[in-house]
């Protein structure tokens, strides 16, 4: 057994107080954290694969009816059984009580009932995109919060969960969360306590990681391997798998961006290596034009789409492509839209933002040698959010994708979306189609088939061009415990607690740095 794991930060914000509500944002928990409070089923969200745990299966019945069979030999931590009732007393309570729901279930939920160890869900409509949302929601006892008077308020003092540990101390200073002995699969949880801090200024925290405080978090900092890895190389290590794609939008309602082969252009045209060297400290790996964050859901790609969905620099296919389109260049070298003027592009980045405006200078250097005019300008953040949804811009970044809801991560194609959501004010009937589709595809496999059109929709379309992937930051040590997800063993990503902490065990062969 390992004694103790140091794993970063509790929540409650500036001014922590005593509450474990799992659906309160200040809570000192985080909701879905997973170590009290569990869901019905855990998702791997590196591969997007779902795991069995309060519930041992699930089956969509159709589109707008979706059981679960609930796990036999559940306790909560009070010793008490858990049954169908506490799920049904859950999903009702939220409902009662919608600033519980954070989730939204309830915007299409209609009934939830249980016969037996079976609890059924019933949508409004055709729902199956609600899946991921309902396995996030955590589970209370209807025996405990039957007796709430108003759940909203509640600071739940004295958790009972089904989850993996215990509440055992909180000074503002410090939570310490113990083992739970009776958790229905204690063998797989081998540490004794975990141990959060109150969060410091980043550069005492940066200080704390290297210096061994933490065994795990989730920090950004330059040159990581100098300042943390090489001062113990035998165990101190990182993993930053891609989250979200960052894309170069293009204001689609006006020429030349309303143009695919101008955008298929820009695909070959942006040195995306020199982005992570450059601006990402080398952190981040280039983006698939898929729309999907590979290699993790590589499983969703159509079986002949070259390299991952993922374009190499090649200025000359650029070129290319830009004249068979009918675009020419001046005497002076500037490429010339159809309209016979040349293209001036404003590139809007928000003020502050450093890499990203980094990232927007190689961008507008790669343009400029092509023969394009680049002006980069740094509004602030809501004038530039302003102005992409009234689509009074040419370029910008743009952010989607990265999750395992395959209809969210699509969202920013569809016509219906608010431009806060399709802020390249993209209108394809297709698009919009094959998201419907999403919505009734009751199995993984007809998920995929659907999936896999949208995937190919925008490798040919390019509705944005992906450029590179967030990183989802995560930093380990393997002095005291072995078993951490990371590029050669991807089980799951590092937000993925409940996964990573049924895998975690002793280092027995640890060789501590000196």
């Amino acid at each position: 057994m390992i004694e103790t794991l140091n794993g970063g930060a509790f929540g409650g914000g500036s001014n922590p107080q005593v509450n474990y509500n799992p659906f309160s944002a200040t809570a000192l928990i985080p909701i879905n954290a997973g170590y009290v409070y569990e869901p019905l089923m855990v998702e791997d969200t590196y591969s997007c694969h779902v795991n069995p745990w309060l519930a041992t299966d699930y089956k969509w019945q159709d589109a707008k009816t979706l059981v679960f069979t609930l796990r036999d030999g559940v306790k909560w931590n009070d010793g008490q059984a858990f049954s169908a009732d506490d799920v049904v007393f859950t999903m009702n309570l939220i409902h009662k009580f919608p600033a519980l729901d954070t989730n939204g279930l309830w915007t299409s939920l209609n009934t939830v009932t249980a016969q037996g160890n079976q609890v059924t869900l019933k949508f409004k409509t055709p729902s199956v995109a609600m899946f991921e949302k309902v396995i996030k929601q955590d589970i209370v006892s209807k025996h405990v919060w039957e007796k709430v008077s108003d759940p909203v308020k509640y600071t739940d003092e004295k958790p009972i969960g089904t989850g993996p540990f215990q509440v055992e101390s909180f000074n503002q200073e410090q939570l310490v969360l113990k083992r739970n002995p009776s958790y229905w699969q204690a063998d797989k949880i081998k540490v004794a306590h975990l141990v959060f801090s109150k969060e410091e200024v980043n550069q005492v925290e940066d200080l704390k990681l290297v210096r061994g405080g933490y065994d795990w978090n989730a920090i950004f900092m330059p040159d990581i391997q100098k300042a943390y890895v090489a001062r113990d190389p035998n165990n101190n290590h990182y993993w930053f798998p891609a989250g979200g794609e960052i894309s170069l939008g293009m204001n689609l309602t006006k020429a030349p961006y309303n143009d695919p082969e101008f955008r298929h252009a820009m695909a070959y045209a942006i040195n995306r290596d020199q982005i992570s060297q450059k601006a990402e400290f080398g952190y981040v790996k280039s983006a698939s034009q898929s729309g999907l964050s590979v290699p993790g859901q590589e499983s969703f790609l159509p079986s002949n789409m070259p390299n991952k969905g993922i374009f190499t620099y090649d200025q000359k296919q650029a070129l290319d492509i830009l004249t068979k389109a009918g675009y020419k260049k001046d005497s002076s070298g500037k490429i010339l839209g159809k309209d016979g003027k040349p293209i001036n592009i404003t590139f809007l980045v928000q003020n502050g933002w450093t890499d990203w405006i980094q990232a927007a200078q190689i961008v507008q250097s790669n343009l400029s040698a092509m023969g394009f005019t680049v002006n980069v300008q740094t509004p602030s953040p809501d004038i530039v959010e302003s102005q992409r949804a009234a689509a009074n811009y040419d370029m910008i970044f743009s952010v989607h994708g990265g999750s395992c809801s395959m209809y969210e991560n699509y969202e920013y194609l569809d016509s219906r979306s608010l431009p806060t959501v399709n802020y390249i004010h993209y209108k394809n009937p297709a698009a919009d189609k094959l998201r419907d589709q999403l919505q009734q595809a009751v199995t993984p496999d007809e998920q995929k088939k659907v999936v896999a059109q949208l995937a190919q929709l925008s490798y040919e379309q390019f509705p944005d061009v992906p450029l590179w992937y967030g990183a989802n930051w995560f930093e380990f040590s393997t002095r005291k415990a072995v078993g951490w997800p990371d590029s050669n063993n991807p089980y799951c990503k590092p937000a993925d607690t409940l996964l990573m902490l049924t895998h975690l065990r002793q280092n027995t062969n640890s060789q501590p740095g000196k």
